[in-house]
């Protein structure tokens, strides 16, 4: 699994971050590859600066990757529970995190043992 660093506060620069990562690629090696300086990688990469798509494209090819995009239908069920769960009461709403919580401590007990 790879973790973004904390500094990448954008979603492009998240990506730049892990574009190079995964190629291996110093800040440096992944500007001369896509023709800026290092110090336009590292103003992405921090959250300095928010690329254009094209520009984001530009600089994921510099690291041998392309970037895709793909609609799909918008999935609301997180949105539609938290929904539910604002409608109850303060009492249901406290047993309801009470068994959320044992649900997830036999969960991870059970993943102990495995």
């Amino acid at each position: 699994m790879v973790v973004v660093s904390e500094r990448a506060r954008t979603t492009a620069g998240a990506l730049l971050v892990l574009a190079r990562e995964d190629q291996g690629l110093s800040q440096r090696e992944l500007a001369q590859r896509a023709g800026v300086s290092q110090s336009e990688i590292a103003r992405i990469e921090s959250g300095q600066r928010e690329p254009s798509i094209p520009t984001l494209q530009r600089l994921l090819a510099g690291a041998g990757l392309e970037l895709r995009f793909r609609l799909a239908p918008l999935d609301d069920h997180d949105q539609v529970l938290a929904d539910r769960h604002a409608r109850r009461s303060p009492e249901e709403r406290a047993g309801q995190n009470t068994r959320h919580r044992q649900n997830v401590d036999l969960f991870a007990a059970n993943a102990k043992r495995s």
